[in-house]
């Protein structure tokens, strides 16, 4: 038996994965990895110095030097990082090298919660849990206005909606890769859940799975 547990946990900008894998992470005591921050690490080092996002090259080298255990959240969440990280992921050889890194995250004992747009598809297709995590997207652009609106900030909701259509295009759309739920998740549609309810939802399927390990 591996003595690992991988935790794969997939869906669109907005849905609430990311919130759902630290809950999961820390509950269960696993390693967290958000790997759209890798891709996000890729496009910032671009802008940083001013590099075009179609510089395939540049995203190639600027991949090899994602250090994982040093992306800072803060600096890569901005709105900007993150429409440039769907630009530069569409490209299939920094992909790859991103990939590798997220495996071998993944390996490192005592396990891990990923998630991204194809942890159950690609990065983990053996994954222990694979959890499919989504919403409308008008449920998730009043989430955005909510999230800006509470730090102080104004914006549009029809701007945040149709960005967020393009972005589900984009992801959705793309030949290598394209964001989709692996044929063995488990679907969490968040529309009209709270963060808890998803929480528990999750952790019924994971203590299941873990209950069955352990009689193995």
């Amino acid at each position: 038996m591996s003595s690992t547990f991988t935790i794969a946990i997939d869906g669109p900008a907005g849905a609430g994965k990311g919130t759902l894998a630290r809950r999961l992470a820390d509950h269960y005591r696993l390693n967290l990895l958000d790997t759209g921050l890798t891709y996000r690490a890729v496009a910032h080092a671009l802008l940083q110095v001013g590099l075009p996002l179609d510089n395939v090259s540049a995203a190639e080298t600027a991949a090899r030097q994602v250090d994982l255990a040093r992306l800072d959240r803060a600096v890569l969440s901005a709105h900007a990082v993150g429409e440039a990280a769907s630009k530069v992921a569409v490209f299939p050889t920094v992909r790859r090298i991103l990939v590798e890194k997220q495996r071998d995250f993944a390996k490192a004992p005592p396990g891990a919660v990923l998630d991204g747009r194809d942890i159950g598809t690609v990065v983990c297709p053996d994954a222990d849990i694979k959890l499919y995590v989504t919403a409308s997207a008008e449920v998730r652009a009043k989430r955005r206005l909510a999230e800006i609106e509470s730090i102080g900030g104004t914006a549009d909701f029809a701007e945040i909606l149709a960005d967020i259509e393009r972005r589900d295009e984009r992801d959705m759309g793309r030949a290598d890769s394209p964001l989709k739920p692996a044929a063995d998740a488990h679907l969490l549609d968040t529309s009209e859940m709270a963060i808890e309810a998803a929480f528990l939802a999750a952790m019924a399927v994971i203590d299941d799975a873990l209950a069955k390990r352990n009689k193995a």
